[in-house]
C-alpha cells in the first residue's frame, strides 16, 4: 500500500532508524542552544520507535520492541533505568515539538485536563496545546500533585513558560472550558492583552455597568432558540473583570438544550467558532491514551518518571499526526462512513502506518515518514 509513493532502496536497521531519528531530534535541540548525551538521544529515539511499534506504554512490551543486540530483560533495565534516573526536562521536548509544528504562527493555545487514579495515586495532567486540523499537539504540561482543576497562579505560570519559550507575538488566542475560570486568571489575560475565549458556567453573576446591576449571567440570554448565536452588545463585568459575553443554545439528540457561554477580551464575532476548536485538545487525549499509546495503563506511580514516559509519548503522536495528514491529504484520504464520520482517525491511519513500516522488514519507507515529520 503506498509503496508508489515511498520508495527507498537501502534496507535500514533499527539501529539506522533511531540514528536518524536522533539526529532529527539533536537539530532541534542545538536550534535551541540545548544538548542531551548522544546516548540517552539514541535511547529517546529507541522509545519512540518501540511505541510506535507495540502501540502501549508497557515497558516489557517496549523491550521486546528494542531491535538490539542485547536481550528483552538488559533492554527492560536500561529503559527502567533511563525513566528512573535520567533528568528529561519537559521544556527541552517542548522546544523539541514546537520545531517540528507544521505551523508556528497564529496559534490557538488551548488548555485542559486528564486524569486517572492508579492504586491510590492520583495523576492529574494541565496540558496546554496547539489547535490544528481537529487536534491538538501536547506542548507544555504540568502534574499536578492533587485532585481537581489547576488553580490561576499554574495555569498563569503555564502561559509564562510559552510566552518565555515562543514569544507572545505567535499567539492568536487562548481557549479553555468551564473550570477554567477565576478573577486572578482572567486580570492576567485582559492586562496582557491575550485574546481568550472560556466557557462560563451559566449560573455566573455579570455586573451591567450601564444598568449598575448585577443578574444571573444566564437572564441576559433568555429567549434564545436552538443554534442560534447572540453576541452581548455591551462590555461587562465577571469576577470583577471586563470581558465580552457570547452565547448559543445546544442540543445533542435525545437530550434538553444547553446553553453555552463564552467570555472573551475583546468583541469578536467568530468567538462561537473559535470556542469550538477547543474540544480537539479531547481528540489529542484520547489519542495518548486509548486509541493510541494506552498511557493510562502505565503502572508508573512516581509523578516525575509519569512526566519523563509523557514526554516520549507526546514526540510520538506528533510524528504519527503528521504521518496520518499527509497521507490523508496527499496520497489516499481516509474513507468517510455513511453516517457522515472518518473510518478512522487521522493520527490512528498515521500511528498504523508507521507501526506496519517499523514491523515490517519488506517495507523500506522510513526515511520517507522521518522526512515529512520534519516538513
Amino acid at each position: 500500500m503506498f509503496t508508489t509513493h515511498f520508495t527507498n532502496k537501502k534496507k535500514t536497521s533499527q539501529w539506522d532508524k533511531s540514528s536518524q531519528l536522533s539526529a532529527v531530534l539533536k537539530d532541534n535541540l542545538e536550534k535551541n542552544n540545548a544538548k542531551i548525551n548522544k546516548a540517552r538521544l539514541q535511547l529517546i529515539s529507541m522509545c519512540i520507535l518501540a511505541l510506535c511499534k507495540v502501540q502501549t506504554v508497557s515497558f516489557h512490551k517496549l523491550a521486546l520492541a528494542f531491535e538490539s543486540e542485547g536481550k528483552a530483560d538488559s533492554s527492560l533495565r536500561r529503559l527502567q533505568r533511563f525513566i528512573a534516573d535520567f533528568d528529561l526536562c519537559s521544556d527541552l521536548i517542548a522546544k523539541i515539538i514546537f520545531g517540528l509544528l507544521p505551523e508556528k504562527t497564529n496559534l490557538k493555545l488551548v488548555i485542559d485536563r486528564t486524569n486517572w487514579k492508579f492504586g491510590k495515586q492520583n495523576i492529574n495532567i494541565f496540558m496546554l496545546g496547539i489547535t490544528y486540523r481537529n487536534v491538538a499537539f501536547p506542548l507544555l504540561f504540568m502534574m499536578l500533585d492533587k485532585q481537581g482543576n489547576s488553580n490561576s497562579q499554574e495555569r498563569i505560570a503555564l502561559i509564562k513558560r510559552f510566552v518565555g519559550f515562543f514569544g507572545k507575538k505567535c499567539i492568536d488566542c487562548i481557549l479553555a472550558d468551564r473550570e477554567f475560570v477565576g478573577e486572578e486568571w482572567i486580570k492576567f489575560l485582559n492586562e496582557q492583552k491575550l485574546r481568550y475565549y472560556i466557557r462560563i458556567r451559566n449560573n455566573f453573576k455579570v455586573f451591567l455597568p450601564k444598568k449598575n446591576s448585577t443578574v444571573p449571567v444566564s437572564w441576559l440570554f433568555n429567549g434564545l432558540k436552538v443554534g442560534q448565536v447572540i453576541h452581548y452588545p455591551k462590555i461587562v463585568k465577571i469576577n470583577g473583570e471586563y470581558c465580552y459575553l457570547s452565547a448559543t443554545l445546544t442540543q445533542k439528540r435525545g437530550e434538553k438544550p444547553e446553553l453555552l457561554i463564552i467570555i472573551s477580551y475583546n468583541k469578536n464575532e467568530q468567538s462561537l467558532l473559535n470556542y469550538k476548536e477547543r474540544w480537539q485538545i479531547e481528540t489529542c487525549f484520547k489519542a495518548m491514551k486509548s486509541s493510541g499509546f494506552d498511557i493510562e495503563k502505565t503502572h508508573l506511580q512516581d509523578l516525575e518518571r509519569i512526566e519523563k514516559l509523557l514526554c516520549l509519548v507526546m514526540i510520538a503522536f506528533l510524528w504519527c499526526y503528521k504521518i496520518g495528514d499527509y497521507l490523508d491529504r496527499s496520497v489516499k484520504a481516509i474513507p468517510i462512513k455513511k453516517h457522515g464520520h472518518r473510518a478512522k482517525s487521522v493520527f490512528k491511519y498515521g500511528l498504523e502506518f508507521v507501526s506496519e513500516i517499523l514491523q515490517n522488514p519488506y517495507r523500506k519507507n522510513f526515511q520517507q515518514i522521518l522526512q515529512i515529520f520534519v516538513m
